[in-house]
């Protein structure tokens, strides 16, 4: 079976790539950018085969596509960083929706028989009221931010092509998933990354930090990998699922459990550069319905995932 997996560089990405070659008996293949940060695949180099495509180039989607002629895609290329919408909506409409167009025309036009997993986002559901969790698949989408708007533009472009061409095109809408590799960009590896170089010396003991008060359903990046196997492996075609632990914690809560695995003494400061125009206080999923199609449950303890967040960080 070939497995083309979009964003193989990125976080979730790599991880998945592992998983793959743990299970044996596949032919990975990951899309690249010619300026793809290679230190999260640097492991797999001579393991599965790399190639070189911007997926906002309609002509280069459909050389690799029709190249690899995958059996299963992973659309997990995006630019997934929340507060850089903000700065750059363009380009995050443009990456995120123009570029799966492509993926999916190229399929299309080549006639692949292949299913096709939509790595989509909690974020698309954004304003969430109190009576409205936990959130189901049928939940309002919202959207609060330009990525929040580019992941729905995603969920819906794929339900489309599902609808008028019959394409085999399972949606997961992913809460929260956090783990070694995560960019410091983000909430839990930010904190990490700020800690571990506060043991260091190398930056003084304060920690910067933005709103405290959400509340997110985090998953463990490795639990998420497979459970986007299991959406092609067991989903129904056309069908869209949420992904999460069906827990919540605060980010305050997140950063307290991160302090206490230190003995650095460090301050708390927020930072208004942090803080977003709008943001969403609430995330908490129900995923019921993927587990009663594929079987998934979470296997890796919340605790587990920050102490390996915050390891990760000590060994670079």
């Amino acid at each position: 079976m070939r497995v083309l997996i979009t964003g193989i560089t990125g976080f979730a990405g790599s991880h998945l790539a592992d998983f793959c070659l743990a299970k044996g008996g596949l032919d990975v293949h990951g899309i690249v950018r010619w300026r793809s940060r290679m230190e999260n695949v640097e492991h797999l180099v001579g393991k599965v085969s790399l190639h070189e495509c911007d997926l906002r180039d309609a002509s280069s989607t459909r050389d690799v596509v029709e190249h690899i002629r995958p059996d299963y895609i992973f659309h997990l290329a995006a630019q997934s960083f929340v507060p850089t919408s903000w700065k750059a909506p363009a380009e995050s409409l443009t990456t995120n929706v123009i570029g799966q167009l492509n993926i999916f025309e190229a399929v299309r036009k080549i006639g692949l028989e292949c299913r096709i997993q939509l790595a989509c986002s909690s974020e698309e559901y954004g304003m969430v009221y109190e009576n409205e969790v936990p959130i189901k698949e049928t939940n309002p989408l919202r959207p609060l931010s330009p990525y929040g708007v580019s992941k729905v533009g995603q969920d819906l472009l794929g339900y489309q092509y599902f609808m008028s061409y019959k394409m085999d095109i399972v949606r997961t809408r992913g809460f929260n998933h956090e783990g070694p590799r995560r960019a410091p960009v983000f909430v839990m590896s930010d904190f990490a990354k700020q800690i571990v170089d506060i043991e260091r010396g190398v930056k003084p003991p304060v920690l910067r930090v933005g709103n405290l008060e959400a509340k997110r359903d985090f998953t463990d990046v490795r639990d998420m990998v497979r459970a986007y196997w299991l959406s092609l492996e067991k989903g129904k075609p056309g069908e869209v699922y949420n992904i999460c632990q069906e827990k919540c914690w605060s980010i305050r809560d997140m950063l307290d459990q991160l302090l206490a695995m230190t003995t650095a003494k460090i301050k708390i400061e927020t930072d208004k550069d942090r803080l977003r125009p709008s943001d969403v206080m609430l995330l908490l999923g129900d995923c019921s319905k993927f587990r009663a199609d594929t079987g998934w449950k979470p296997t890796i303890p919340f605790e587990q995932t920050l102490r390996d967040t915050l390891d990760y960080w000590r060994g670079r």
